[in-house]
């Protein structure tokens, strides 16, 4: 199992460059078409922009599914205020305090682009009494645009509008010691280490053992990305996040292999078998039950696909904030892909 280390960061850097907020999809898509053009491949879409690529197996009798969200966290217009300021609405897990004073990006349905700055309504001490203890929640928090706007009319101008989407600017970094410190490694490595996998597999000449989905949703972060599966799909595999942090076994080396979510236990047989491919191949790994944490997995479960499903992936430190993990870990994720693809 050769993986490309260079695969996998040049695809993680290039798709987490690519602003794709929960339902924000008209930037990625093309990136993606044109990845799976490099590797050898085609896509197809269903009717919730989910992008697949298909590769067929030694035995076709059977189809199982990778899901990788493409999916970030990020953020809404709620409303444009009067002095020009937008209040907001989370698209996901969004957790405040990480993202005061990060810079963003309005993108409107007519493809203008703008950028801006998040900020706490009292975002001075030299100004507001309550600048360090104000909560850093929804009602608290704007964006402030660099544009001369004085009024809610000047914004609308130029073509702002409420539900328009902000993306966060991730602040990638590569280190020259091999780790990744970048807001959207949540999921974006995942898909690089499938992509990593897919070039493995043409270099090497091989087919996986069955037919092979792989789904890329852009509706994970907000619970139902893997909520309709092709009927063919028996099998559902989410290549997620692992967590780091009290009692947890995963780190930014290895990949973790999630037995429970927020949610459901996944599936004995399918986990199983996941771990004993991990030894038998020297993996890295971990076994973790996660806390306020789901997938495309239990969400195909939960909306009643008749699928056995399963979930693992890189380990990642500070999760849904300035994430970071080491390219060893996104490595060890493609290989347990790799072992899983080609077992019966």
């Amino acid at each position: 199992m050769e993986i490309n280390k260079k695969t996998i960061e040049r695809v993680t850097k290039k798709l987490i460059e690519t602003p794709s907020p929960v339902s924000y999809y008209e930037e990625i898509t093309p990136v993606m078409e044109a990845l799976a053009t490099e590797f050898g491949y085609a896509v197809s879409y269903d009717r919730k922009r989910t992008i697949y690529i298909k590769v067929e197996g030694e035995h076709p009798e059977k189809t199982i599914c990778v899901g990788a969200h493409l999916d970030t966290i990020g953020l809404m217009i709620r409303h444009i205020n009067e002095d020009g300021t937008l209040a907001l609405r989370n698209l996901g897990g969004i957790n405040y305090n990480n993202i005061d004073g990060e810079c963003v990006h309005v993108h409107t349905r007519d493809g203008k682009c703008y950028s801006g700055l998040v900020a706490c309504t009292s975002h001075s001490t030299h100004v507001f009494d309550d600048a360090r203890s104000a909560v850093r929640e929804e009602r608290n928090m704007m964006v402030v645009l660099d544009e001369h706007v004085k009024c809610a009319q000047d914004v609308r101008a130029l073509g702002i509008e409420h539900g328009d989407i902000i993306s966060i600017d991730p602040n990638y970094h590569y280190t020259e010691k091999g780790f990744i410190k970048s807001r959207h490694i949540d999921d974006k490595a995942a898909v690089g280490a499938v992509f990593a996998v897919l070039e493995n597999l043409q270099k090497a000449q091989k087919k996986p053992y069955y037919n092979v989905l792989f789904a890329f949703p852009f509706y994970e972060e907000i619970g139902h990305g893997g909520a309709w599966l092709p009927p063919e799909v028996e099998e559902y595999v989410a290549l997620d996040i692992g967590l780091i942090g009290p009692d947890h076994l995963g780190d930014e080396y290895g990949v973790s292999i999630c037995a429970k979510d927020n949610y459901t236990p996944y599936d004995r047989g399918l986990t199983s078998k996941l771990i004993q491919l991990a030894k038998t191949n020297n993996i890295h790994y971990c076994v973790d039950v996660f806390y306020h944490y789901g997938t495309d997995a239990s969400a195909a479960i939960r909306a009643g696909n008749n699928v056995y499903a399963a979930a693992f992936g890189m380990g990642c430190f500070s999760s849904h904030g300035m994430e970071r993990c080491h390219i060893d870990s996104v490595v060890e994720t493609a290989k347990l892909l790799y072992a899983y693809l080609l077992s019966k």
